[in-house]
Formats: structure tokens, C-alpha cells, sequence
């Protein structure tokens, strides 16, 4: 097998930071998990000699026969191993045997537990990927890291941008798939389209095993869910939005696998709550915020250009639908946040009170329980209202909170007089 899928100019990822201290620390086989076209298959063929290409029918059956054609002894790549699952099995068993730092990189695009394959655990470190962040894709200069903000240091905050909102809104709905967001409006349009497309015509019936029954009404539910992007909003509600309040809405038992399927494949994306366990803060909810991978998703699947979110003047644009496309603002800088985050070996949650009363966008949370809260606005100005939550958060948990960033649309990063930093989210970084 040759190494087909290596790009002919590869740019790196933040994951590749991942890899190369994971690889330095000895370890042998990686699965790379992400949804479709994020770009896992050209970062792991950088960095290995052979690929194995499982969606090929030959090849799965090249590999039925012959499992061990995979254990080289060099580096290679397993693409899409879920289509051949005894090959997660055949790697972990190399690993026993003493493989090689590196020599084994899976890629795969579900998620769902197969019978018969082992967990992979302390053998197969898994690592997720998602849509390229506006660092990866070129959008401004980072001058303010998530690692340095989460490492406790309260590190300088500055920097400017001539990122505006036009550039923003340009970037969602450019997507952040490698292979897509390069593309001409129109063939853009039409990726994205049919990505969704496939999600439901092959895809989904892929990993639910069987047909999907009612493609019509899956086709609604995504677009209600992606109609609830950046919101809370209970999964009985956006049952309700998919068939418009209609008498004879698909059974919570229809609509439930459509959840746990999309996850599996990486596209519908919560947010999950924080809950802390060493701060009791009453009354938390529990709820997830809703997110698809990309919000170039949510774009497509509710028919959405950038002038139908912006009105006015060139010079002077303000948004149309603030709500929404401050909502779609929010999840690219969740986005990002995540990828940076998980590549400091934090987490993501958002956090919110029962009753609503507060609400912080983004909590990154150390191993050791200490978080950075952040805020994000549709907004190039910051006033006292828009740290309010955030005052309330440093009131509860007081030293736990590590640091706190407001992201905004403006050109400036600073620190506030109270220590609340301000941050263009083009100026945002790992």
C-alpha cells in the first residue's frame, strides 16, 4: 500500500503539537477521531510510510485475510478503521508485543462501540480533531495563548487586529474543512450541502446498521437542531421545531437515535455542562449547549448566507439577526477554545444556573479542578455588563478561577481595570 493520502502542502495542525509530545513520550499506536473531512487522514499521513485505506473494499478484504500486513515494523496509517474493526484489535495486540513509538495511527470517523473490539485502553491513546481554528486557517496573528491563561501566570494581554465582523462571518460560513473552505462560493455551497447529505444517505445508515426510515424528518431534526446552536433549548423542543408543532411528531424513541447516531459520527457536538465537585455552586443545570462540528453546518442546513445575516453599508455593517448569528459567533469560538483546550489538557464545559440567572459561554478546567471562565460577544466594546457573570463566578469559587477573557469582534486585547482580559478572537491561540 502506498502513502496516497499525504497532502502535496500540508499545513500543521494544533493536533500535530499533540502527536509530536505523545510520540516523544513513547507511545505507540493513536487513533485520531473527528467527523468526516476535518483533515485527520492527511495529519496522519505525514507522519508514516504506508496507508491503508479501509473505505477501499480491496483492501478491507486484503486485510481480512492477512491482518498482519499492517505490522511493517515502519509507521503506518489506518484509515477509517471502523470499517474493518478487527484491525483496532490486531494493533493492540502489536502493542503488547512491543511496537515501535509511533508506528501505528488510526483514523476514524464513528465513534460507536463494536462488538467483539477492545476498548484499546492504556494500549490506543485517542485523540479528538475537529475543523481547523482560525489560527490553522490563517485568520490573524495569535498573540494570547489558552495555555499561558490556563497555566495561572495571568500572562500580558495585548495585541491588535484589523479582523472585522465581515471576516468573521466570512469565516463561518467558509467552514473549517480543509478541502472545503478554499472552494469558490458556490462549489462551497455545494460541498456543504451534499456533506450533509451524506451524513444521511450513507453515513448514518452506515452506523445504525439499516436504513434511515424517514430521511425527510432526519433532514428536519438537524435543522432544528441547528436552528438551536449556542442555546440550551430541551431536545423535546427541537423535536417540536423539526415537525412544526405538528400532532404526529416521530416518538422521543425515532428521535433519541438520531442524537446518539450523529454524535457517534461527530457531527452533532454538545457542549456538556460544567459541575463541578469542589465547588458547590447551587444550582447548576445540567443541560448541554447544542453545537454541530462546524457552524458552517448550521449555515447550510437552514439555507443562510452572510448577507442574510449582515444588512447595511460597507462601512458600517450591523447584524441583521443578532441573535443568530451571534449564537453561530459563539460556536466558532467554542470551536476553538476546544481545540486549544484539549491541546493543554483541559477541558470544556459552559455553565449555567437553573433559572438562567447566570450564564458563563466557556469554562477550560485543569485536571486540578481550576477553570478560565469565558464570555463571548458579538460585540468590538466590552462594558461592566458583560463581565457581570463572570464577577460572580470569581465571588464563588475565588482563587479556582485561574483567569477570565470576554472574546469579541474588536481589534484590541487588553486587561481591564478589574484583571478581566479582553480578546479579539482572531487574537486567540493555543
Amino acid at each position: 500500500m502506498s502513502n496516497s493520502l499525504r497532502a502535496s502542502s500540508y499545513l500543521r495542525r494544533v493536533v500535530d503539537r499533540e502527536l509530536d509530545q505523545l510520540f516523544a513520550g513513547r507511545v505507540s499506536a493513536v487513533a485520531i477521531e473527528g467527523a468526516k473531512a476535518v483533515g485527520k487522514s492527511a495529519t496522519a499521513a505525514e507522519r508514516v510510510a504506508t496507508s491503508f485505506l479501509l473505505e477501499q473494499p480491496a483492501t478491507r478484504q486484503l486485510l481480512a485475510a492477512d491482518p498482519s500486513r499492517i505490522v511493517t515494523g515502519e509507521p503506518v496509517l489506518i484509515d477509517e478503521w471502523q470499517h474493518l474493526p478487527s484491525t483496532w484489535d490486531t494493533v493492540r495486540r502489536a502493542v503488547d508485543a512491543g511496537a515501535q513509538p509511533g508506528q501505528f495511527l488510526l483514523t476514524g470517523s464513528a465513534s460507536a462501540a463494536r462488538s467483539g473490539t477492545h476498548s484499546g485502553a492504556g494500549r490506543i491513546i485517542t485523540l479528538r480533531m475537529r475543523p481547523m481554528t482560525l489560527f490553522e486557517r490563517g485568520v490573524g496573528t495569535p498573540t494570547v495563548s489558552v495555555a499561558a491563561l490556563l497555566s495561572g501566570s495571568r500572562p500580558e494581554i495585548g495585541g491588535e487586529t484589523d479582523v472585522a465582523l465581515d471576516e468573521y462571518v466570512d469565516e463561518i460560513g467558509r467552514s473549517g474543512f480543509p478541502a472545503i473552505r478554499t472552494l469558490g462560493d458556490r462549489v462551497r455551497r455545494a460541498q456543504l450541502r451534499g456533506y450533509t447529505e451524506r451524513i444521511i444517505d450513507r453515513d448514518f445508515p452506515d452506523l445504525m446498521g439499516r436504513p434511515v426510515r424517514n430521511p425527510a424528518a432526519l433532514r428536519r431534526w438537524l435543522a432544528a437542531y441547528a436552528a438551536a446552536t449556542a442555546t440550551c433549548a430541551s431536545y423535546e423542543r427541537i423535536r417540536d421545531a423539526a415537525t412544526s408543532g405538528e400532532g404526529d411528531k416521530p416518538a422521543k424513541t425515532t428521535t433519541q437515535p438520531y442524537r446518539d447516531t450523529l454524535e457517534g459520527l461527530h457531527i452533532v457536538d454538545p457542549l456538556l455542562a460544567w459541575l463541578p465537585s469542589k465547588n458547590h455552586i447551587s444550582e447548576l443545570a445540567s443541560a448541554p449547549k447544542h453545537h454541530l462540528v462546524d457552524p458552517a453546518l448550521a449555515m447550510s442546513l437552514l439555507g443562510l448566507s452572510s448577507d442574510a445575516l449582515l444588512a447595511g453599508d460597507e462601512e458600517d455593517r450591523v447584524t441583521r439577526d443578532g441573535s443568530f448569528l451571534g449564537a453561530l459567533f459563539e460556536s466558532l469560538v467554542t470551536l476553538d477554545a476546544r481545540v486549544y483546550a484539549q491541546a493543554a489538557e483541559a477541558t470544556t464545559a459552559h455553565l449555567r444556573t437553573h433559572r438562567g440567572e447566570h450564564e458563563i459561554d466557556l469554562i477550560l478546567e485543569r485536571a486540578d479542578q481550576r477553570v478560565v471562565a469565558i464570555e463571548v460577544k458579538l460585540s468590538a466594546t466590552v462594558d461592566d455588563a458583560d463581565v457581570r457573570h463572570i464577577v460572580w463566578l470569581r465571588d464563588q469559587i475565588g482563587g479556582a478561577l485561574l483567569d477570565a477573557v470576554v472574546v469579541t469582534t474588536g481589534q484590541h486585547a487588553y486587561r481591564r481595570t478589574d484583571g478581566i482580559a479582553v480578546v479579539p478572537a482572531a487574537l486567540l491561540g493555543p
